[in-house]
């Protein structure tokens, strides 16, 4: 009898130790994405830190000057376009059923088959009234009550993943070296190239993702600026949101961007959508495979779910990390795991 209740009693201090170590985990699971994130902000910005390197600056000043530009930009944000995107959506949510009425007055609309305009209508009435009831304004405002309560958090937050960020950036390289020290001296080479070769793609998929989407939001408020189309400033941060999302991003906006200018015009929202194309176009074709020159290529079906895994897990910053993350994988596979197959015969 001693040795069942010797393995018993070993068991459930094994069940308990595991018990014991997830909840550890999970107190502290905050604490490890803002890590994590800081860590692949780091690896987003030392292209450009390396690019003012290469220029005679010492890394403390490229960095300075990379943190200067992103402050810049955080309060022209803050300035410049929160406030605006505020007073368009408040705006949007307003005029939203009078935009549906005038619609489905319109001659244009009239000339539409008779199921058609049904779906349509209903679909449009739906949302519009989905959007001005009771539930749905206390769930806004209760979104609202929820964000001042824990805007405290988020500043903190903020602060830490700053802090971390410049930590990281300014100890990059001694971070490296100490990995590479805990390698045998034989392989320290390749695991030296393969680093190096993981980290650019890295920052090269992080900077350059965030490059198309600030071009996307760019474009689109240009065209519903020139075509005279409400709420740009509001469907320019739209875009650059949704388009964080690879492969499918920008035709997701297309007709979102679409249906939207079609309250105001069919003649507006045609060229919305031709001009909008026209972009996505030369985006794949020209302005893409520029921006992620240093970027790993990924099969567009690992696209599909490492960005709808990543959205799963974490929202926005789930996709943005995804890509990255699936991209250093496959460098791994391609450049570790075939070679070593390939030897066996």
């Amino acid at each position: 009898m001693e040795r069942p209740l010797t393995i018993g009693f070993v068991a459930t201090l094994g069940v308990l130790g595991a018990l014991i170590v997830g909840v550890a985990l999970g107190s502290i699971t905050t604490l490890l994405l803002q890590i994590a994130l800081a860590m692949f902000v780091a690896l987003g910005l030392d292209p450009i830190v390396r690019t003012l390197e290469r220029r005679g600056m010492k890394r403390g000043t490229g960095i300075a000057i990379v943190f200067g530009g992103y402050a810049l930009v955080a309060a022209a944000f803050l300035v410049f376009i929160l406030p605006p995107v505020v007073t368009q959506f408040a705006e949007f949510v307003e005029h939203l059923p009078q935009a549906v009425d005038e619609m489905v007055q319109s001659d244009w609309f009239n000339a539409l088959s008779i199921d058609l305009q049904v779906a349509v209508a209903g679909g449009l009435q739906t949302i519009a009234d989905t959007l001005h009831q009771p539930e749905t304004i206390a769930a806004i405002g209760g979104g609202v009550l929820a964000a001042a309560a824990g805007l405290f958090n988020a500043i903190s937050a903020g602060f830490i993943i700053v802090a971390l960020t410049l930590y990281f950036l300014a100890s990059l390289e001694g971070m490296k070296q100490a990995l590479y020290s805990l390698v045998p001296a034989r392989d320290r080479v390749t695991v030296a190239g393969l680093t190096e070769q993981v980290t650019a793609s890295v920052g090269a998929s992080l900077l350059g993702s965030l490059t198309l989407s600030a071009l996307n939001g760019v474009v689109v408020f240009f065209i519903y600026f020139l075509l005279d189309l409400p709420y740009a400033a509001l469907m320019a941060l739209i875009a650059f949101i949704i388009t964080f999302i690879p492969l499918f991003g920008s035709l997701i906006f297309l007709v979102l961007g679409t249906v939207v200018a079609l309250f105001s015009s069919p003649t507006q929202a045609l060229i919305f959508l031709i001009a909008y194309f026209v972009y996505i176009q030369v985006e794949s074709y020209v302005v893409s495979p520029r921006v992620m020159t240093k970027a790993i290529s990924i099969p567009p079906a690992l696209v599909l779910i490492g960005a709808m895994a990543g959205a799963a897990m974490l929202g926005v910053i789930g996709v943005l990390l995804a890509l990255p993350v699936i991209a250093s994988l496959l460098l791994i596979i391609r450049q570790v795991v075939v070679p070593k197959q390939n030897l066996k015969i």
